[in-house]
């Protein structure tokens, strides 16, 4: 028999590291996936799935079982892509200004952000809200999980997907009569 999701964050909440490797083992590969698509590049999902992993042990001690593992998990990932965009944005207001080195760095980023493929290139044109609905959707989260991760309503989540559908039809348009 299969240990639950929720049986191995307990365990591993209360120090039981092979319930957390296991926990690990089960959902890296998603909480990456995801990862990649609140980011939309590979280096920064692989290094914002790493502080997730690390910062874990100590926020297992948060999870009390009311809703499923996956979800809090996405909560979890969905605010540290946050926390990470928001540092970002702050450390881009203090550096502007520093010269070639931060123009080589920006360089850097616009030339590899240019080879994400289409879905991920134009996720970027999204608002944050509806890129992180449009993430969590399309890693087989429900509505109803997508509401709870994100602290909104279902109504939400199905406007928002409306609404990242038709920039999206828009965006793909545009691209073609170019």
């Amino acid at each position: 028999m299969t240990t639950s999701d929720e049986a191995l964050a307990l365990a591993a909440a209360n120090g039981d590291s092979s319930a957390f490797g296991l926990l690990l083992d089960r959902h890296y590969d998603r909480l990456f996936g995801l990862c990649f698509r609140l980011t939309g590049q590979r280096a920064e999902a692989e290094d914002l799935t790493q502080d997730i992993c690390a910062a874990l042990p100590a926020k297992l001690s948060s999870y009390k079982a009311k809703s499923k593992v996956t979800t809090w998990l996405y909560r979890v990932a969905v605010n540290a892509a946050h926390d990470r965009r928001r540092r970002r944005a702050t450390y881009a207001r203090h550096s502007a200004g520093w010269g070639d080195w931060e123009q080589a760095r920006q360089a850097e980023m616009a030339e590899a952000a240019e080879h994400i493929d289409w879905l991920h290139s134009a996720m970027a044109h999204l608002s944050d809200d509806l890129r992180d609905t449009l993430a969590l959707i399309l890693d087989d989260v429900t509505h109803a999980e997508a509401a709870q991760i994100l602290g909104v309503s279902e109504g939400t989540i199905s406007w928002r997907m409306s609404e990242a559908k038709k920039r999206l039809r828009a965006l793909k348009a545009e691209e073609e009569t170019r």
